[in-house]
């Protein structure tokens, strides 16, 4: 099956779809018109760079300089998951970059060695782009994990003081705020796996199916994607909620709320 080549001229009529966010911006007066625009010119600059600079690592045949660039795309990911939170707490940004690290690499590799078999195993047609849908979804998790469990212990901080002078060890005062934390990290992708087929068909299928590929094999590949996506997320929510939890909560049993600062 031929695949249609988008050049320039069409990416540009393209463009003219978002006269209907402008024109609402505008009716309304909603005072998104300028962060639109701002927003689709750096986006169409940052993709086309990107693209650039794919086609030179696709022709790498590298390991270091390909996981070099995953490391990097990893270390984006965790900065941009602190940078969405209300509040922060000192080694925030460290604890973030851990975990997106881990969550990331671990079931990256297990997929690419384990279950795909690629060979090479960094082969950029299938690590980097593996590797970059699990730090989106990935991010998202640690950033409402994140925030979630922060507010709670700020909210409901004279509940959990009062606990813990009860007698409650700090996990015990401190477990109804991180489950309700890792639920809210997780809460988009099962929802997404919920609807996905039915509802809505993902993005990377369809670009699979537009590029020519058999719907049956790309069907099984977004799958198997959102099986990396859920563990990638539950692990990436989970250890860095449990990271927080060990920076707000003593090993005397203590909620140390004077950490918590607003961003």
């Amino acid at each position: 099956m031929d695949t249609i080549d988008i050049g320039f001229g069409q990416l540009a009529l393209g463009a003219l779809l978002l006269a209907v966010n402008l024109g609402l911006s505008v009716a309304l007066r909603l005072g998104l018109a300028k962060d639109l625009v701002i927003g689709a010119a750096r986006m169409t600059v940052q993709l086309l760079l990107v693209g650039l600079v794919l086609d030179w690592v696709f022709a790498s045949e590298n390991a270091w300089l390909i996981l070099g660039i995953a490391t990097v795309m990893a270390a984006l990911a965790g900065r941009a998951a602190v940078n969405r939170t209300v509040r922060r707490y000192p080694g925030i940004l460290w604890n973030a970059l851990v975990v997106i690290l881990g969550a990331s690499f671990l079931v990256t590799g297990a997929t690419v060695l384990g279950i795909l078999r690629v060979e090479p195993w960094f082969d950029p047609q299938y690590l980097i782009p593996l590797h970059g849908m699990l730090l989106g979804n990935a991010l998202n998790g640690i950033s409402l994990g994140l925030d979630r469990f922060m507010e709670g212990c700020a909210k409901d901080r004279p509940l959990i003081e009062t606990r813990l002078a009860l007698g409650a060890t700090r996990w015990e005062a401190a477990r109804p705020v991180a489950k309700e934390a890792i639920r809210t990290g997780m809460i988009p992708v099962v929802n997404s796996m919920m609807i996905m087929g039915l509802v809505s068909l993902p993005g990377m299928m369809t670009g699979q199916i537009l590029a020519g590929a058999d719907p049956a094999q790309a069907v099984r590949y977004q799958i198997l994607i959102m099986f990396m996506i859920a563990s990638c997320v539950a692990l990436a929510t989970g250890g860095v909620v449990a990271l927080a939890y060990r920076a707000l909560f003593s090993p005397r049993h203590q909620l140390r709320s004077e950490k918590l600062r607003r961003a």
